[in-house]
């Protein structure tokens, strides 16, 4: 009996240690891994590869394993004091949408992507802003925003980051540039106003010319007129006397004048 509890208590010995190992061990060897999720794992140091989604299988103490998500991640850019090519202090902010296709060049290949590309998001801002006019830059938002895009995602590229869009928030304006283009704005409608009452005139003008031509050729469509027009003022049950004279009445006038 006694021979039996020593053994137990060698095997004990044992198996206590064992198993306080492998309680310690096993949440290092075994990982899940998300379907958005990509595990980096390094042997020794050596690049193993990237592993997932799942069970993910490792050696303790020997591998390593660096966690990647793939999801689209957004960045606020900061804002930036920026002057246009044509010297207009403008301040700019942005958002940033990015994500990463490639987990093992975002590890291997850049310190910290995140912050990488963050600021290259704010370096390019600036470059590229500084290049635009204020009118290009009110107007065409979407023409620079794809251009943003595409000079960073070059840039990213081989980091594993592949840059989805780039969005210009806002763009603040001094307060005096504000009341330079509210006149600015102003002096353009009355301009167009005067423009539309032109050519309202010119074609009246038009018309009355073609009217003329008409009655040149067809003198009776005067008279036609001549009593529609006294049928208007006869409706309107005004005191007013309208009594059309033919001008040959007055050529007797004329003739005598000329002649005395």
């Amino acid at each position: 009996m006694e021979k039996l509890i020593l053994q137990l208590l060698n095997l004990g010995s044992w198996v206590v240690p064992i198993i306080i190992v492998g309680a310690l061990a096993l949440p290092q060897m075994f990982r899940v891994l998300r379907e958005y999720e990509r595990g980096v794992i390094f042997r020794l140091g050596k690049l193993i590869g990237a592993k997932g989604p799942g069970l993910v299988i490792l050696i303790p103490i020997i591998d390593r394993m660096v966690k990647m998500d793939l999801r689209v991640v957004t960045i606020d850019v900061a804002r930036q004091e920026i002057m246009t090519r044509d010297n207009v202090p403008v301040t700019v902010d942005a958002v940033l949408y990015f994500r990463v296709v490639d987990p093992v060049a975002a590890v291997v290949k850049v310190e910290n992507f995140w912050k990488a590309t963050a600021l290259l998001g704010q370096t390019t801002l600036r470059s590229v802003l500084g290049q635009a006019e204020l009118d290009e830059l009110l107007a065409h938002r979407e023409k620079i925003n794809q251009k943003l895009q595409e000079i960073i995602d070059r840039q990213t590229d081989p980091w594993g980051v592949k840059v989805t869009a780039v969005e210009v928030k806002d763009v603040a304006l001094p307060d005096g540039m504000k009341r330079a283009m509210a006149k600015q704005a102003e002096a353009e409608r009355e301009r167009r106003a005067k423009i539309v009452n032109a050519e309202g005139e010119f074609q009246a003008a038009e018309k009355m010319v073609q009217a003329a031509q008409m009655i040149a050729k067809e003198p009776i469509a005067l008279q036609l007129r001549y009593l529609q027009t006294m049928r208007e003022i006869a409706s309107e049950h005004s005191t007013t006397t309208f009594v059309p004279l033919p001008l040959e009445l007055f050529n007797v006038f004329n003739q005598r004048k000329s002649g005395g």
